[in-house]
């Protein structure tokens, strides 16, 4: 799963091209807004799903034809779609769960670019979660394609790792 970010819009088409088919692409592109936004989203999405990607949708309006939604529980409850929560405890994987949500993107299981100084779970902090979720577990933060190889889990999500 590719999330994106302005750090890594500008190598997305290599990264998708790369991406093996049923893969998600997770657009959030929230630095850029209005028509803009929609205009990357649209070109992306052409190419995911010309690739057999799935895009998901990170607050976009419904209008925009994701194929689902990320986001915090609260964000993803009665959406249509595929729904894939945040979550970084226990209690918002309880929450992801109680939101309907298909899978959860437990997170950040290492250091990360992305929130630099947080705590990271640690890979067996994050694998005790992941046990204990009655949702499938998709880890985020710091992966890289070594690092999800070591990880029972149902799949991994990166920003920078997949870029």
């Amino acid at each position: 799963m590719l999330l994106t970010d302005a750090r890594n819009d500008a190598g997305l088409e290599r990264a998708l091209r790369r991406l093996p088919r049923g893969s998600a692409l997770v657009f959030r592109h929230y630095h850029l807004i209005g028509a803009a936004r929609r205009r990357r989203f649209e070109a992306l999405r052409k190419l995911a799903h010309g690739r057999g990607v799935h895009v998901i949708g990170a607050r976009v309006p419904d209008g925009w034809r994701a194929d689902g939604v990320y986001g915090s529980a609260v964000e993803i409850a009665g959406k249509r779609g595929l729904r894939l929560a945040t979550a970084h405890s226990l209690r918002e994987i309880g929450m992801a769960a109680r939101a309907r949500a298909h899978a959860v993107l437990l997170s950040p299981v290492y250091a990360t670019r992305s929130h630099p100084g947080a705590n990271a779970l640690g890979p067996v902090r994050f694998l005790i979660m992941a046990r204990l979720s009655p949702l499938p577990v998709i880890a985020l933060g710091g992966m890289t394609r070594a690092r999800a190889a070591r990880l029972p889990v149902a799949g991994w999500a990166a920003i920078d790792g997949l870029a």
